[in-house]
């Protein structure tokens, strides 16, 4: 058991403890990326509060959600006193959050401050990685993400409410590739050296096999990425499953992609997998467009992400309903 990995047993127990999870990748619609919800001048508790309502009332009990290291690198204090807001808001709707440190997903160069609007049409258009590219490929610059993730991890590390920390989203993304690989390892090692008691997991996304295996070898659950049919997703969840670890899926549901809930949270349940859809309401982040979406194209007829409009109307009152029916 490599790098302090949880014991197959203790795992497998910490999964049988747990209700089938369901749950989405929550940022509130008044937010364009994960510096705008945590920064304090724009961090949203009523909208959080209202949105995460509705995601109790689809019967989810989990979220995942996004932190950001400049956040805590601003102000650990102020960080640790939002965070146990959040807490509390969900905790006051049933919802346990998986909480993600670090990602190479979209705009590599991250800055504190007032955000971008967000860019009409164009799918996460101000959404920023965590640190950043220019700090993932340089050690001497670690010093301060180290600190966050032992900080954060001794901070909130007994704290029941939260179910799991995802260390780092989608490592190698944005062409990074094995480049992300020492940083991904050696944030293991923070994580695990604190050793807190939830889970420590980061998800498989893509056809990366040295960063796959070490994934593999140093997550106490298994987390993975699918947007892809309902066949793909269960022979994905196959495989997995010959890890003898309990399986997540951390993303799915990408209507156009044919990965939508009515086609997998079947697959899920059966198969006893917790599972996370991307995006809750429509906002700021604008993923009700697809991947590569033009300028200022209008509403797509079928949205790819979010379940929501900010009024609270679903953009499928079959799709909520049946939702209910399977998390009921």
């Amino acid at each position: 058991m490599p790098l302090g990995q949880w014991p197959l047993e203790k795992a497998n127990v910490w999964y049988q403890e747990q209700p089938w999870l369901v749950g989405c990748n929550f940022i509130p619609s008044t937010a364009i990326n994960q510096l705008e919800m945590w920064q304090w001048q724009t961090f949203d508790v009523d909208t959080i509060d209202v949105e995460l309502s509705w995601a109790a009332n689809l019967g989810f009990n989990s979220a995942r959600v996004y932190l950001h290291d400049l956040i805590y690198e601003a102000g650990a204090a102020g960080l640790k006193t939002r965070m146990r807001s959040f807490l509390n808001i969900a905790t006051s709707h049933g919802i346990r959050p998986v909480f993600v440190l670090f990602d190479d997903c979209w705009n590599q160069n991250p800055k504190l401050g007032m955000q971008p609007d967000p860019i009409p049409g164009v799918h996460n258009s101000g959404w920023v990685q965590s640190p950043g590219a220019s700090k993932v490929t340089v050690p001497s610059t670690w010093d301060a993400l180290q600190d966050y993730v032992e900080d954060l991890l001794s901070s909130f590390g007994q704290d029941e409410r939260i179910l799991m920390w995802d260390l780092y989203n989608e490592p190698g993304n944005n062409n990074l590739g094995m480049q992300s690989l020492p940083l991904l390892q050696a944030v293991f090692r923070w994580a695990q050296a604190v050793r807190p008691l939830q889970p420590l997991t980061a998800g498989l996304w893509a056809d990366l096999p040295e960063l796959n295996q070490f994934q593999l070898s140093a997550s106490d659950v298994i987390t993975f990425h699918n947007y892809e049919d309902a066949a793909s997703l269960e022979k994905q969840i196959v495989y997995l499953k010959t890890s003898g670890r309990p399986v997540i899926c951390t993303e799915y549901m990408a209507r156009t992609r044919c990965s939508q809930f009515e086609t997998h949270l079947p697959v899920f349940k059966r198969l006893g997998v917790g599972c996370y859809n991307w995006g809750l309401v429509s906002g700021k982040t604008n993923t009700i467009f697809p991947w590569g979406s033009p300028k200022r194209a209008p509403e797509p007829e079928v949205w790819f992400h979010d379940i929501f409009r900010r009024d609270g109307t679903p953009f499928d009152p079959r799709e909520v309903e049946f939702i209910r029916a399977i998390t009921g």
